[in-house]
């Protein structure tokens, strides 16, 4: 990696914005997760992400130009904590959507049976990470690996599509044995629950997902696994 770049005026431009809708994006799901933690940091919880993240990046940069993997993990980081806020809210919101509705369909009622049992916390965790994936894709694409690639845009995609579905595997499975298993005790609620799941899924996958991005989908000629 060329290490002349770190930390430019657009890694910045593109940190603070990450920062500021990680902060945007924790602020209903803590208040969702933690009611009371939530008011007591709600203002400021915004502000401290949208400096948190460049202030951040100029220590990864620092540390990078000595260490040239350092700086895009950074970046991958920052995105891939962006990511799980992002399924998280989208999951949040599907469960709000579903206390909302006349069925008030619980996270753990059935929806179908395929072998196993089928929760709807299933069917609501995929449809969140399909959202998720999608914000990966630009911000790694354009930001975290940001060089142009001379593969064919269907090349790209084929690849992206199959390294994110053994991490959408991955994630799912992790989230939902984490549910299946504890939703039951700790005196939290099932959509507690679902959301601590959520969050234990999608750590589980960054490892693989960094590897596959970076070598598969977005790889350098010069980089080799």
């Amino acid at each position: 990696m060329n290490t002349e770049h770190l930390g430019s005026k657009r890694d910045y431009i593109f940190g603070t914005a990450a920062g500021f809708l990680i902060g945007l994006l924790l602020m209903p799901i803590l208040q969702t997760a933690k009611p009371a933690l939530f008011e007591s940091l709600k203002f400021i919880i915004l502000p401290i992400f949208t400096a948190l993240v460049p202030i951040g990046l100029v220590v990864a940069s620092w540390i990078g130009r000595r260490f040239a993997i350092i700086w895009q993990l950074a970046k991958f980081i920052v995105i891939g904590v962006l990511n799980t806020l992002v399924d998280l809210g989208a999951l949040a919101f599907m469960f709000s959507l579903a206390s909302l509705t006349g069925a008030a369909i619980a996270s753990s009622d059935i929806l179908l049976t395929f072998f196993v049992p089928i929760t709807f916390f299933i069917l609501y965790k995929s449809i969140s990470f399909i959202i998720a994936n999608i914000n990966s894709y630009f911000w790694n694409k354009y930001w975290t690996f940001g060089t142009e690639n001379s593969k064919k845009t269907s090349t790209e995609f084929t690849q992206f599509f199959l390294v994110s579905l053994i991490g959408f595997v991955i994630n799912v499975s992790a989230s939902s044995l984490i549910f299946s298993f504890f939703h039951k005790i700790g005196g939290l609620t099932a959509d507690q629950w679902g959301l601590i799941g959520a969050a234990v899924g999608s750590i589980s996958g960054l490892a693989w997902n960094f590897i596959g991005y970076k070598f598969i989908v977005f790889k350098k000629p010069e980089e080799t696994v």
